[in-house]
């Protein structure tokens, strides 16, 4: 439990026995009750609104319900003052052995501090990637990837049960392009002299394909018309493209639960099986809908449509299915895709380019109409990555044809800088990576501010053996100061933090969070540089040193959580 969690609970006890007094009216709705720090951290070191969000319902004005909270929360263990501001807001000061034993808990607690139940194993699907299967990552795709996989792990710290998946966009006009492209590799393996015509994916990559090709089938297709190898000549370059994709996604350290193949959805008769449950329930019919203002989507036809009511559940206007032909448009396969996800979820989250924008909310009516609400649907949009170096922008790749390849990249920077550096902005906002300040050593680049912080507790442990100070068996935590103390403060948000980025949604958080506490140590560690007296390290007063390196530990071991969280090494040396 949590150091808010603990206190919330204390309060939520008190609340009860106000009940049970007849102080308060029973039952009472309480959700919006939060103990949480004060957004002035001079104010104290909890903020307590129970006043503020009951005394309605209590027929009470807040002012009076709060001074009747101030005494049994005066006698809460770890208490040292209860504050009444404004017209009922709660300010509490906690004692300085209550940060003590919080040092101590992360401690104790070690790579589990901060893991939460929260979640209470509830199901969570998060896709993310699904890029399509016609060529290597590339950096367009890097920062979905590392969103949506550190949201994995995040969840699954918070005490969710995660599957990871990625959905094979396979069934598509761009696979035939891509089943076209790899013959022309295919001939060039075979002597031929080629131009890769306009309209085909150009990439050295399809030549590997190409080779092998030729080798499992000699020149047995090299004249054949199109209807006898484009079937296979498809499945064969998606296969080798998906092994391409997981290579350069192990390059990050993902790895994902499952792959869905949008092929066998069609194949399987899914998509039609979602169709016809939509349809016993009123929610398909046959219509015209009216030509979109601005651009006309490609999948809009001046025709009769096989309509989903999407409008019922929020959706601008309905949305088509099936085309005129018979063919399922691409909606018509994903709302399909997600009700098979929705089968085996309790809530589904999908980590989508910004230019999906347009196709959210069509989306989540499906899951809202074929689940009937109990399955929510969260999508996390995410912005551009822009490639400079040295503020000019990156030429593009010659092997992949027309984009700079995450391998390219995690080969250059390491992988730890690409997923940390992902995470330095919020996912809605565009974002700037430059080859050069990623890799910087200052405290302008979040990832080596944060990763030295790791380092010097670390630098430590090492120092203080070649200096042979003898320790005392149990460190004496009553010798660090407020100064001190004010650090586990901010390490002890941890618990809280994972618990909120979770619910949001929102990895980032994490990462955020990292940075801030590395500058309270790096300004508390600076100190030492004026003042040898505030040196963590002091080989004559071994006790007092013996405390400065437990409060160091302890900062270290929640940098290193969260850099675990979200799937960084933690550098011991730099």
């Amino acid at each position: 439990m949590t150091l808010y969690r603990h206190f919330a609970a204390q309060l939520s006890s008190i609340l009860d026995t106000f009940e049970a007094e007849g102080l308060l009216p029973a039952s009472l709705d309480r959700s919006r009750v939060a103990v949480e720090p004060p957004r002035d951290p001079s104010h104290g070191d909890l903020a307590i609104n129970a006043a503020m969000v009951l005394a309605k319902a209590a027929k009470t004005a807040p002012r009076a319900l709060a001074e009747k909270l101030v005494e049994p929360l005066s006698q809460l263990e770890g208490v040292e003052s209860v504050e009444i501001a404004g017209p009922g807001f709660i300010n509490i000061r906690l004692t300085d052995d209550c940060w003590r034993k919080e040092l101590t808990h992360i401690l104790e607690q070690s790579q589990d501090y901060g893991r939460s139940d929260i979640g209470q194993n509830l199901r969570v699907n998060v896709e993310y990637v699904s890029a399509n299967p016609t060529g290597p990552m590339h950096m367009g795709h890097c920062r979905g990837a590392v969103v949506g996989d550190a949201l994995a792990s995040l969840l699954d710290f918070a005490g969710y049960q995660v599957t990871r998946e990625y959905y094979v966009n396979d069934a598509g006009q761009q696979v035939q392009t891509l089943a076209r492209s790899a013959y022309m590799r295919y001939r060039e393996a075979l002597g031929e002299e080629i131009t890769i015509p306009e309209g085909l994916y150009p990439g050295d990559y399809l030549v590997p394909v190409g080779k092998l090709l030729a080798e499992k089938y000699g020149d047995r297709y090299l004249n054949a018309p199109e209807s006898e190898w484009l079937t296979l000549f498809r499945e064969t370059t998606v296969a080798a493209m998906m092994d391409m994709i997981r290579d350069d996604l192990a390059l990050l350290g993902i790895h994902h639960d499952k792959f869905t193949s949008e092929a066998a959805l069609h194949k399987a008769g899914i998509v039609q099986k979602a169709i016809d449950k939509l349809e016993k329930e009123g929610l398909i019919y046959k219509g015209v809908l009216e030509a979109p203002k601005g651009e006309t989507p490609e999948d809009w036809e001046p025709v009769e449509l096989t309509l989903f009511r999407a409008t019922k559940f929020g959706d601008d206007s309905d949305r088509p299915v099936q085309k005129s032909d018979g063919s399922y448009t691409y909606f018509g396969a994903d709302l399909a895709y997600h009700a098979e996800k929705a089968a085996t979820a309790d809530q589904l989250v999908d980590i989508w380019g910004a230019d999906h924008a347009g196709t959210v909310k069509r989306i989540k009516a499906a899951v809202a109409a074929l689940t009937q609400n109990k399955v929510p649907l969260d999508v996390k949009l995410v912005q551009m990555v822009h490639l400079l170096r040295g503020g000019e922008p990156v030429k593009m790749s010659k092997r992949s044809g027309n984009f700079v390849t995450l391998a390219d990249v995690v080969s250059e920077v390491g992988r730890d800088v690409v997923r940390f550096s992902m995470l330095t902005r919020k996912a809605d906002a565009q974002m700037d990576f430059d080859f050069e300040k990623v890799i910087e050593a200052s405290k302008d680049n979040p990832v080596f501010y944060v990763q030295y912080a790791h380092a010097r507790v670390h630098s430590l442990h090492r120092r203080l053996a070649s200096e042979a100070i003898a320790l005392p068996e149990k460190a004496d935590l009553n010798l660090l100061d407020k100064e001190e103390l004010a650090l586990i403060q901010q390490a002890a948000q941890f618990p809280r933090l994972i618990e909120a980025a979770a619910v949001a949604h929102e990895p980032h958080r994490i990462v955020f969070y990292l940075f801030t506490l590395a500058a309270d140590f790096h300004s508390l560690w600076n100190k030492g540089n004026d003042n040898p007296d505030r040196r963590f390290l002091l080989p004559d007063n071994p006790a007092k040193t013996a405390a400065r390196l437990a409060l160091a530990d302890a900062v270290g071991q929640v940098i290193r959580n969260g850099l675990g969280v979200v799937g960084v090494n933690a550098s011991e040396e730099m």
